[in-house]
């Protein structure tokens, strides 16, 4: 074929959606859109909360307290904290309490009357005492569905049986950013109620007023706390959680919380601020044999922490109330003694990872190679701080077969000893900021050698390397939507016929 082209192209599986890394260094993926109000147990929500970013990479919720020193008066702290409580009730208890439910951004508004502190709300567009809040009629209040004996949503919605309670409810925004958040949330006839309202923006580390509470105690966020389905069949949790004591300090709020709920004799310096963050003690040893659900709340609770966040009779932590549950599965979290806890000194608003000078990593260009061959890694890290900084290469997915040779430089090389599609992670981190990350994909294909020799009316084709079957394809020109002329082999050899003005060919690996 006198002037002829041969175009050679070798298809592999590729990866396609942007690089959304969260705070603790799992790629996100794409944020589905959500399209109708889905309760938080169901698959539908996992597959949502899944590709959150909840609160950004440098909000407290998401810090890594794990290194922080702890509080000089932190043994008196404790001890008071257990004293307070009844001697059975001196121990970590999971309960399976706050709800919520995600809804769209088309999601209709309806108002909400706060009858107990309308000034201290968020009323969204509404006039006091009344909210605008994006209430969906199948909004869950808390302990609903399996602390509510079998009561539907609507009968616990409208509290037939006069229980009352906390009844708090979570409203969650994704694809906006928003989460509306009430206490004492009430359902009567068609409208709805409830003490107070409070909105949080997803996507800032904005607090709420000073002095201004929440549908939390400490005017902290309920829905970053919770402990989630989704989260634990991944096995890990990667937040602060909510915990509860007796007692908190007259007067006093630790950042981010914005209010105190305490008697004026609350004046001990060993009780609890509110937003006081307590720490598992890592001297604690998590038992191997305890179920995923236990050992996912006990590491967070060494990384993360707890914020102290609500008064009342129990050393808690709050669990979604989520059916899926199996049985007993946080039993054993009953015989962790409050002694296992510390007090820890906690970073203020523009300190740990929002102080200035965090590095930036970047991984470099997606590539294509070929396998066995040492590839250079084109990664770097900008970073202005004179705190050192440790640099880290690792495989994220893929293969397992391949060699880094120097996996603490940015700009190492790497060899790929098989074919896949392989995902690499790149992070810096110096202890005191939100761990930087980047990832880079790497398609690792085999190198095909082709030759095309004309015998007659025909064109013959031979190479080696891929992986059959193969396919062979012909067209009159690069952006034809079909190509024709389709010949699938298992060999490394194809005859084509030579059709006028077909002056291209593809060899495809399947």
């Amino acid at each position: 074929m006198k002037g002829g082209v041969i175009i050679l192209i070798l298809l592999t599986a590729w990866s396609t959606f942007a690089e959304r890394i969260n705070h603790a260094g799992r790629i996100l993926g794409p944020l589905p859109v959500v399209t109708n109000a889905i309760l938080f147990n169901t698959t539908n929500a996992d597959a949502v909360l899944a590709a959150m970013q909840i609160f950004p990479v440098t909000n407290p919720w998401n810090e890594d307290i794990s290194q922080r020193p702890v509080l000089t008066n932190s043994d008196a702290m404790m001890a008071q904290i257990s004293a307070d409580l009844l001697a059975s009730r001196r121990a970590l208890r999971a309960f399976k309490e706050m709800n919520f439910v995600l809804v769209p951004d088309s999601q209709a508004t309806q108002p909400i009357r706060f009858v107990s502190y309308p000034q201290e709300s968020d009323l969204d567009g509404g006039t006091s005492p009344y909210g605008v809040y994006p209430i969906p009629s199948n909004m869950p209040i808390e302990t609903w569905p399996t602390e509510t004996e079998g009561q539907t949503l609507q009968q616990w919605q409208e509290d037939v049986n006069g229980e009352g309670g906390d009844r708090h409810s979570i409203i969650v925004k994704p694809n906006a950013g928003f989460i509306w958040e009430t206490w004492q949330a009430k359902r009567v006839g068609n409208n709805w109620q409830a003490a107070n309202g409070a909105k949080f923006d997803l996507n800032s580390n904005a607090l709420r007023p000073a002095g201004w509470t929440s549908g939390d105690a400490a005017g902290l966020p309920m829905f970053p706390a919770l402990v989630r389905f989704d989260e634990c069949e991944r096995g890990e949790i990667e937040h602060a959680l909510r915990i509860v004591v007796k007692r908190t300090r007259y007067n006093h709020y630790i950042y981010p919380a914005t209010h105190y709920a305490s008697a004026a004799t609350n004046t001990s310096v060993n009780l609890p601020a509110m937003g006081q963050r307590l720490r598992l003690k890592s001297s604690f040893v998590i038992p191997s044999n305890w179920t995923k659900q236990e050992k996912a709340v006990l590491a967070a609770l060494k990384k993360y922490g707890a914020f102290v966040a609500d008064n009342g009779n129990f050393f808690s932590i709050s669990v979604t109330p989520d059916d899926r549950w199996p049985s007993g599965c946080f039993d054993r979290l009953a015989t962790v003694g409050i002694t296992n806890f510390e007090a820890i000194v906690s970073t203020g608003p523009n300190e740990g990872p929002r102080s200035p000078g965090a590095p930036i990593a970047s991984a470099g260009p997606d590539l294509n190679v070929a396998p066995g061959m040492p590839v250079s890694l084109q990664g770097f890290v900008t970073y202005t701080s004179a705190i050192p900084l440790t640099v880290q290469w690792k495989r994220y997915s893929g293969p397992t077969n391949l060699v880094f040779a120097n996996t603490g430089q940015t700009n190492t090389s790497v060899t790929f000893n098989e074919p896949g599609v392989y995902t690499l992670m790149l992070s810096a981190s110096n202890g005191v900021h939100a761990v930087a990350y980047d990832a880079v994909t790497i398609s690792v294909t085999p190198t095909i050698h082709l030759s095309v020799t004309k015998m007659g009316d025909s064109l013959n084709l031979s190479w080696s390397g891929g992986t059959p079957p193969f396919v062979v394809e012909q067209a009159t020109d690069l952006v034809s939507p079909l190509w024709s002329g389709v010949v699938t082999t298992a060999t490394h050899t194809a005859t084509l016929p030579i059709t006028p003005g077909a002056a291209y060919f593809r060899l495809r690996s399947n």
